[in-house]
């Protein structure tokens, strides 16, 4: 059976659809092709790789990516799932075609204020709410 193509995408492609590309890519590498991208591609988030790598996951290597690009690749989507949050969900970016378009809500870690332990606390528990997220969808 061929993979189904997911594409995760957020504004800046630099916390919450890294951790969903990373999380679905380790949990059904066999079920799907996933990719993340963003509509205006940041800086990885240095908090979310250190928060990642405490559960074993390494998305220091990663790019951000442009949904742009993609779209001038003429790349298509089984499902299209966007992980902005409910207050930047007007700015999340749309991907045009025909794939199943899903919305998953989530704070953004770029937003979080004060000390880096603190945003450190604050981000994993985004870190394992897209984890359980993606749990509950491949059942």
């Amino acid at each position: 059976m061929a993979k189904q193509k997911v594409l995760f995408v957020c504004v800046h492609n630099s916390a919450r659809s890294q951790m969903a590309e990373a999380f679905l890519k380790q949990m059904a590498p066999d079920r799907f092709e996933v990719e993340s991208a963003g509509l205006e591609p940041g800086k990885l988030n240095p908090v979310v790789v250190e928060a990642m790598k405490e559960v074993g996951v390494d998305i220091s290597q990663n790019k951000t990516k442009s949904v742009f690009d993609f779209y001038k690749q003429g790349k298509q989507y089984d499902y299209v799932i966007t992980v902005c949050d409910e207050s930047q969900s007007g700015r999340c970016p749309v991907f045009p075609g025909n794939g199943r378009r899903l919305h998953w809500g989530f704070d953004d870690p770029a937003a979080f204020e004060g000390a880096y332990d603190e945003k450190l606390v604050k981000t994993r528990m985004i870190r394992d709410q897209i984890k359980q997220k993606i749990i509950d969808w491949l059942k």
